[in-house]
């Protein structure tokens, strides 16, 4: 029996499961080398990971393949002085996902 809570969709919208989707998004980048790290809420995306701006416009096109027009990393990034992006965290971005999906299970 399948229930409403179980879809993709509800589920997709649950902190920890973002969470854990964008981690296997980051492990799946080309070229990254991050297959075997450790990310967290507190991993930053700069200094921990090292990630230059073309593995962000890569995982902004993998995010916008597995969430559809619902999530615009881009336009997240775009609000961000550049410190904030050099100080950006996993979990921030989580938080911005999550956000994103619920506003638009909402309207």
């Amino acid at each position: 029996m399948t229930t409403e809570a179980t879809t993709p969709k509800a589920l997709s919208i649950d902190e920890d499961t973002v969470l854990a989707q964008i981690a296997a998004t980051l492990r799946e980048l080309p070229d990254a080398g991050l297959e075997d790290a450790e990310i967290s809420r507190e991993t930053l995306f700069h200094d921990d990971l090292e990630l230059e701006s073309i593995d962000l416009v890569t995982l902004a096109g993998l995010l916008r393949e597995h969430y559809g027009e619902r999530v615009n990393l881009a336009l997240f990034i775009a609000d961000l002085e550049l410190d904030e992006i050099i100080a950006l965290t996993v979990g921030q971005l989580a938080d911005y996902v999550t956000a994103s999906l619920r506003a638009t299970e909402e309207s």
